[in-house]
């Protein structure tokens, strides 16, 4: 295994360390660098918090800043932050409008988060939002349900926008729960992870072989398919989206493609091209585009697709103006 790092074990504190003197402008360390978060807060604003394992980035961190997250905590790799951490980002980014944890549904982060909101009793006003767009663990029947992965993204860029607009802590949460019913994502892998503390691959492929149905955990899919061209490919996970949410014609979305952290920028655009022509054909209208590296498993070479279908207020909010190091415009 070769990887750039100086070891398995410091890893994730060098690579945290690293962003946080990379986006100065934009975030700081919380107490014991325990939480990252925005550097300026906004007094009397709902706080957004969230967080999850490395392995993700730029989820989460690279979503704090304005118009997003007001904090975040990084765990191990694939591993959920402690309860501490996420203790810690309450009480810094809390300035008297409560919080909303936005968790991805995961069992170690519900467990986590859950025992944060325990653990700070009535000091604070906490309330959490659970992301739940894989359409792949529904089909299984396994775990919690859908488990978060990209979708995640667009819930904390439209929560982040409200919350800027001093949309309440109740209202928030309406609004987060709300749009998990319309947010769908299926992904597809040409290789597993290798995670840097076992030096072993999640799972090995064949020279002719993918796994579609993928998590950003490394987690294989349900099946193992003969590889195919990106048409075909995409296609399949557009039409198998398609029929797990409600879509009316004429309904507008946000169409998002997601690159899982070893798929060059050419074969994402290549995959966009043909989920929009797929998704227009069916009658949806693709109003917002997104189309990057933003949710990752690592080295993964790989991609998801994740569809948001949107009313015009949240639309609004998709346009409103971000500033934080992975998503910035005005």
């Amino acid at each position: 295994m070769k990887k750039f790092m100086n070891t398995a074990e410091t890893m994730v504190a060098e690579s945290v360390e690293g962003f946080v003197r990379a986006h100065q402008a934009l975030v700081v360390f919380g107490p014991e660098r325990r939480c990252i978060r925005r550097r300026h807060l906004t007094a009397g604003k709902v706080a957004l918090i969230s967080g999850g394992g490395a392995g993700h980035e730029p989820m989460h961190i690279g979503f704090v800043g304005h118009g997003m997250l007001d904090a975040a905590c990084v765990g191990h790799i694939f591993t959920s932050p402690t309860p501490s951490q996420i203790i810690a980002a309450i009480e810094e980014a809390d300035t008297g409008a409560g919080c909303l944890l936005v968790v991805k549904n995961y069992d170690g982060d519900l467990m986590n988060f859950e025992m944060a909101i325990e653990m700070a009793g009535d000091r604070h006003n906490i309330d959490m939002v659970v992301v739940s767009d894989d359409i792949e663990t529904s089909r299984s029947g396994e775990g919690n349900g859908r488990r978060g992965v990209a979708g995640t993204l667009i819930v904390e860029k439209l929560l982040g926008a409200a919350a800027e607009r001093g949309m309440s802590l109740a209202e928030l949460k309406q609004l987060g729960e709300g749009l998990n019913t319309r947010i769908r994502s299926m992904g597809v892998a040409l290789n597993g992870v290798t995670v840097p503390q076992t030096e072993r691959t999640t799972f090995a492929l064949g020279p002719g072989e993918m796994e579609v149905g993928v998590g950003i955990h490394g987690e294989p899919g349900h099946a193992r398919q003969p590889f195919a061209t990106s048409d075909a490919i995409i296609g399949h996970l557009c039409e198998t989206i398609a029929g797990d949410i409600a879509v009316a014609p004429g309904t507008r979305a946000l169409l998002f493609v997601n690159g899982l952290g070893g798929t060059p920028p050419a074969e994402l655009y290549i995959a966009y091209n043909g989920a929009r022509r797929f998704i227009e054909e069916i009658g949806i209208l693709v109003e917002r585009s997104l189309v990057g590296t933003y949710v990752t498993s690592l080295d993964m070479q790989g991609l998801s697709v994740t569809l948001a279908l949107l009313t015009d207020e949240e639309i609004a909010l998709w346009d409103a103006p971000v500033a934080t190091a992975a998503l910035h415009w005005v």
